[in-house]
């Protein structure tokens, strides 16, 4: 599931049953429940909706059981949900970093209609699941998981908010004076 793509979509905690702070034993004890409720041979319902369900509550759970893949998917809900109209879509790809003291935190930032900027720092990012290193003459941002997530900012002066997108492996090159 891409979170962002379309709200309509179920989460992994509705599909096993559980409340978003469930405990790990919870969850556990959901997934072996639905999985003896949908497993394809073990119900008289077509074949290929059985196997989408079972394999919706396989995902849930690689996701949910996993602590670091549940806090990365935790953070793109809260982000989904996040009220307010995006003004831009945007890869991480397209925004810029500055490098600030001796290149321990690095601010990230997309220029906004209003002059001001959408920005974050990548200490920010980091507790939400995404790694920063520098090579070279651009800075390489990981994601954990395989799956595209996204994260929305504010405007630092306007209404505004952008919604950034982040694929498993992208590079941000640096500016000249950041070299």
């Amino acid at each position: 599931m891409l979170l962002g793509e379309n709200s309509v979509h179920e989460t992994y905690y509705e599909i096993l049953s559980v409340k978003e702070d469930a405990s790990y034993e919870e969850i556990r004890n959901r997934y072996r429940s639905a999985l003896l409720r949908s497993h394809p041979d073990k119900i008289n319902t077509s074949r290929c909706s059985s196997d989408e369900k079972f394999l919706k509550i396989q995902k849930a759970w690689e996701v949910l059981s996993d602590a670091e893949l549940r806090v990365v998917y935790d953070n793109d809900l809260r982000s989904s949900r996040q009220d307010g109209i995006t003004a831009d879509e945007i890869s991480v790809e397209d925004m810029s970093v500055e490098i600030a003291g001796e290149g321990e935190v690095m601010e990230i930032f997309y220029q906004c209609r209003c002059g001001d900027y959408f920005s974050v720092d990548s200490s920010e990012l980091e507790t939400m699941g995404f790694a920063f290193l520098r090579d070279g003459d651009c800075v390489k941002v990981r994601r954990l998981g395989a799956f595209v997530a996204s994260v929305v900012l504010p405007c630092g002066s306007c209404s505004l908010k952008t919604r950034v997108w982040v694929d498993s492996d992208m590079k941000i090159p640096l500016q000249d004076d950041q070299l």
